[in-house]
């Protein structure tokens, strides 16, 4: 007669490892057992009154993330399947790389999807003001496929400390309360507000931003599934703007108001010329850079956009070119994407002031649409062609670090290719000085996704506070 094992309640991971454990140190194999969440045990088994075994074995590290993870699922089976790969894993300790076994495939499969249900939850609980015993409360509504609450809360008690906040949801509801994380009872869709008064700027706000020339309608639905779209306030806009999308497209290529300006540096003032009277190194490298013809980039753009700041700055930061706003202004980081570089550096209480801020490659490329120029990748030759001017660039100046924005710019200050994710978050040796390597800014821009986004922007400035936290300890 098979074993009956009841853990206390969907999520309850530290029963089940427990009940695991005496279930393998008593050599009781996995068909001989059968869990519940008390809610739906076998009339025919008999209740687990095992011994406390004094042995112990060890498991992969990998498998109890896997586990903690897996576990949150909504399927009934992921408990015995969970035993079942433990009991296996005591006999093929390397079961877990083998990824076409079916049992590790649909675990796999299974963490992933409970993974993507906080995401969802990340990126779609959409919070309302209401008034509660006088008290200003934000709340919100959200159903998840899996049991996933209690795992996705904290990012939220980490981005809104200081706000008052409940999650409702069918099965567990959570509360922020004074810097306090609680879970309560599930509750009905009714009792979670529907409306509030600002709900009409943010639509405003949202048709504002919403650019048809980036519209990728496949991408939209995949991530912003149908079941989510009556707890967004945006959805009712989002058909009528996809079906005034390519008129709107059309319109911008119409009526674009940026265009590139003749290039006549060149021509009015002669290089020998402007070569002449100068002393410091930094600024004789930008006059000579100005005539730069290592790669074609120079002949349709506006003109050559160098680095700037002190010459003796301790911190670099690299990008990866200018763009349109910088070709027809001459300097790094004056749009969009550099406006969001500076209200990054200010939060983690940088000065860019103090700072020398350049690209890899120092011309704009670009496809012109119309009257439009649409920012182009610069390819690997573009980069290693700019690269003796960058390189020059830190030679001149000598800081103590070095920041590589995005995938151009590692290319650039490290000679090859490298992954950011894999590299970001601590420092690398650079000659005589520390680099950091995380994202471009104007990455932070093409996030569409509104929650995600201000949690890569939050990375973000935590890159540069350690740059910072670096500099004042050196």
């Amino acid at each position: 007669m098979p074993l009956s094992i009841a853990l206390n309640g969907q999520t309850d991971f530290a029963g089940w490892r427990g009940a695991a454990r005496r279930l393998a140190l008593n050599h009781v194999p996995p068909e001989e057992v059968v869990w519940s969440t008390g809610e739906a045990a076998d009339l025919f088994a008999e209740p687990e009154q095992l011994p406390e075994p004094t042995g112990t074995f060890n498991v992969p590290r990998a498998f109890v993330d896997l586990a903690e993870t897996a576990i949150l699922h909504s399927e009934p089976e992921r408990f015995a399947l969970l035993y079942r790969l433990l009991w296996r894993l005591l006999k093929e300790p390397n079961l877990l790389a083998v990824s076409v076994d079916p049992d590790v495939a649909r675990i796999e499969l299974m963490a992933k999807n409970v993974r993507r249900d906080i995401h969802k939850m990340h990126a779609f609980v959409r919070f309302r003001e209401v008034a509660v015993e006088g008290e200003t409360r934000f709340v919100a509504w959200f159903e998840p496929e899996h049991h996933i609450i209690e795992a996705g809360a904290p990012f939220f008690a980490r981005r809104f400390p200081n706000m008052l906040w409940s999650i409702l949801s069918p099965e567990v509801s959570a509360h922020w309360d004074s810097g306090e994380l609680t879970f309560g009872p599930g509750a009905g869709r009714h009792e979670a507000p529907s409306e509030d008064a600002v709900e009409d700027v943010w639509r405003s706000y949202y048709a504002s931003i919403f650019n048809p020339a980036r519209l990728k309608v496949q991408a939209m639905r995949s991530e912003m599934p149908q079941k989510y779209w009556r707890n967004l306030p945006e959805a009712p806009l989002i058909a009528p703007l996809i079906a005034e999308a390519r008129k709107r497209t059309d319109e911008m290529v119409a009526h674009a108001v940026t265009a590139p300006k003749v290039n006549r540096q060149r021509e009015v003032e002669p290089a020998r010329a402007r070569r002449r009277g100068s002393n410091d190194p930094l600024e004789k490298l930008r006059e000579q850079a100005k005539d730069c013809r290592m790669c074609p980039l120079w002949k349709p753009a506006t003109q050559t956009v160098f680095g700037e700041g002190p010459p003796d700055a301790e911190i670099v930061f690299v990008g990866e070119q200018p763009g349109d706003k910088e070709d027809l202004a001459g300097k790094p980081f004056v749009g969009p994407a550099g406006q969001l570089f500076d209200q990054a550096m200010a939060e983690a209480d940088l000065d860019r002031a103090t700072a020398y801020i350049t690209n890899a490659v120092k011309h704009f490329k670009f496809t012109p649409r119309g009257k439009i120029r649409l920012h182009q990748k610069p390819n690997t030759p573009e980069i290693r062609a700019c690269h003796p001017w960058l390189d020059k660039e830190i030679e001149i100046i000598r800081p103590k670090f070095v920041v590589a924005m995005g995938a151009t710019a590692v290319q650039s200050v490290f000679g090859k290719a490298m992954p950011i994710g894999k590299n970001r978050g601590h420092f690398l040796e650079l000659g005589d000085a520390r680099a950091l390597v995380t994202v471009h800014p104007s990455y932070l821009l093409r996030v569409p996704d509104a929650d995600r986004k201000a949690e890569e922007y939050a990375r973000f400035v935590e890159d540069l506070r350690l740059v910072r936290n670096a500099l004042q300890a050196a």
